[in-house]
Formats: structure tokens, sequence, C-alpha cells
């Protein structure tokens, strides 16, 4: 019993929330309504930005900026094959005498 019960709870919960999903996007048409979105769009922003912000500012302080100058070169230390000059571009003549 308890099963149907919350099988028909769920069944009405979204049947009940379903319409409120499609009333969500209309906006009233009023003067001060045209400015809705521009304010949720610029409070928004601003939320962000703040947290990016306060998530920059943990992560320099807490070191994760330093010496960044030698953490760049960290990936030239690594030999790989060389996966993208052709061949034909190795057997040129200009090549050959190591001045390139």
């Amino acid at each position: 019993m308890t099963r149907l019960a919350s099988a028909f709870a769920a069944v009405a919960g979204s049947a009940l929330v379903w319409p409120a999903l499609a009333l969500a996007h209309d906006q009233p048409e009023t003067n001060q309504s045209r400015w809705v979105m521009a304010d949720w769009m610029l409070d928004t922003f601003f939320v962000f930005a703040g947290l990016a912000l306060v998530a920059f500012l943990a992560a320099w302080k807490a070191g994760h900026f330093h010496e960044l100058d030698r953490m760049g070169a960290i990936p030239l230390l690594v030999h790989e094959e060389d996966y993208y000059t052709p061949e034909w571009a190795l057997d040129e003549e200009e090549w050959a005498d190591g001045d390139a």
C-alpha cells in the first residue's frame, strides 16, 4: 500500500509542478517588467564575478600562482616523438646543413 501511495504522490506532485514550469517563462508586460531580465542578468553577473574573485584570491593566497615561469617550462622537458613534421620535410637540403 505504501508503494501505491508513494507512486500516487510522485504522479500528483509532477502533475502539480508541470504547469508551473510552463508559467515560469511568461513575463508580465508592464513598463517596469521590461527591465526584469536585465536586472537578473546584471545581478547574476555580479554574483558570479564576485565568486570568481573570491576563488581567485583564495587560490592566490594558497600559493597556486607562485613560480609560474618555472612551472611553464615543465612541458618542454618531455621528450616525445615528432608526429607533426612529415618525412619529406626532414629530407630537404636546408635541414641537412644544420643552419636552420
